[in-house]
């Protein structure tokens, strides 16, 4: 065996399409390969191209799929970072709303603002024991439900093959089209959609790698799906935007949601919001802003998979430092397929998932925490923040 590098990502390079065909070109000819791969490298280009073209024509777009690229995506809005999120295909680092100030607009800054220092007063009062450094940011993440999804103030890298990008190019401008003129939420989403299509068409644009299977944009379901607990399951809850857009990070996963109608939409209230004065004033603050699809706007998630990509996702969420809403939410899932599992007389799903009950990340033995939370292991599942 041999283990050689023949491409590599490079700071502050950035590879012409030419080239990424040239790769496509070059690994198609791996699939005949008569000779070494020496010999394919040493052809003359016109050959490859004529592959490539080749490839590209028959819809054999995997050869497209190992030239990479890594776009630095600034000023986008959480529902875009989501849409490209939700297509598996890729390797994020984004900006977090949970820790770091968002820019916003007038009206959303002051009530984002306002929510901070409440947040911080109510997080401190029920949590002496937390540092004041945690917090501020436990107090930003909550705060942060108030954001719009179509808030322009997401940064990220984000990791795409040739073949992906150019999917997606398609995929966008296919919604942006072929999505309802008059409807609210995509009168907002369109000119972002025409607009990152249009800048990825500016960095590997290719018409002859277009999807060809009648693929479309995954993160909007058309209808509520059946619920199975087995192998394979199926499974539906109402959860915020927010928590939507940590959820599909687990790639091994498929999401997708069902968005509310405005008239009658709701949003998820933190339950350290115990009093119920406060509680009317957050949900007040929220209508304010339900125009703007604030990121704690409830929506219906239909989560679909493998039993061992959700114990994976318990081992991951199950854990005094993620998320409040999908730690919640991972252990009621738990529970319902337990439950489904003693309904259907399975015996070994059962098993497997007795074993993740009142545990916790780390305490399931294959991690070790350098940084305890601070209200420790038992009360992971039992916080209010």
């Amino acid at each position: 065996m041999n283990v050689s590098v023949i491409a590599s990502t490079k700071d502050g390079y950035v590879l012409p399409v030419a080239d990424a065909e040239l790769h496509a070109g070059h690994a198609a000819g791996i699939c005949y390969m008569k000779d070494d791969f020496d010999s394919i490298l040493a052809e003359p280009a016109e050959k490859t191209e004529r592959r490539f073209a080749g490839t590209a024509g028959s819809g054999h777009h995997s050869v497209s799929g190992h030239p990479s690229y890594n776009l630095l995506i600034e000023g986008i809005p959480k529902i875009i970072a989501m849409i490209l999120n939700n297509e598996q295909d890729y390797n994020t680092s984004e900006k977090s709303a949970r820790y770091t100030t968002m820019t916003t607009s007038d009206l959303e800054r002051e009530i984002y603002e306002k929510w901070i220092e409440k947040f911080t007063a109510l997080i401190s009062a029920r949590y002496p024991v937390i540092p004041a450094t945690t917090v501020n940011k436990l107090a930003k993440e909550n705060a942060r439900y108030f954001i719009s999804i179509f808030t322009p103030s997401t940064v990220m890298e984000y990791t795409v093959d040739f073949r992906q990008g150019n999917y997606l190019i398609g995929f966008m401008e296919d919604l942006a089209k072929n999505s309802s003129v008059g409807d609210l939420f995509y009168d907002r989403l369109r000119p972002y959609l025409i607009e990152t299509a249009k800048q990825f068409r500016s960095i590997f644009n290719d018409d002859r790698i277009r999807d060809n299977k009648g693929r479309k944009i995954s993160l909007f379901g058309n209808r509520e799906r059946r619920e199975y607990f087995g192998d394979v399951y199926s499974v539906n809850y109402s959860g915020s935007f927010a928590e939507m857009a940590q959820a599909h990070r687990h790639r091994s996963l498929k999401y997708e949601m069902l968005l509310p109608d405005l008239a009658d939409c709701e949003f998820f209230v933190p339950p350290i919001i115990r009093d119920a004065d406060t509680r009317a004033e957050y949900l007040a603050d929220m209508n304010k802003l339900k125009e703007n699809y604030p990121q704690g706007m409830i929506v219906r998630i239909n989560e679909r998979g493998t039993l061992e990509a959700f114990i994976s996702k318990c081992h991951e969420r199950l854990c005094g430092a993620a998320q409040l809403e999908i730690c919640l939410q991972t252990k009621e899932t738990l529970e319902r397929y337990i439950s489904g599992a003693i309904l259907d007389g399975d015996v070994e799903v059962y098993k497997a998932l007795r074993q993740l009950e009142g545990k916790t990340k780390c305490t399931f033995g294959y991690y070790h925490c350098d940084r305890p939370c601070p209200l420790g292991p038992a009360n992971a599942c039992t916080r209010e923040i």
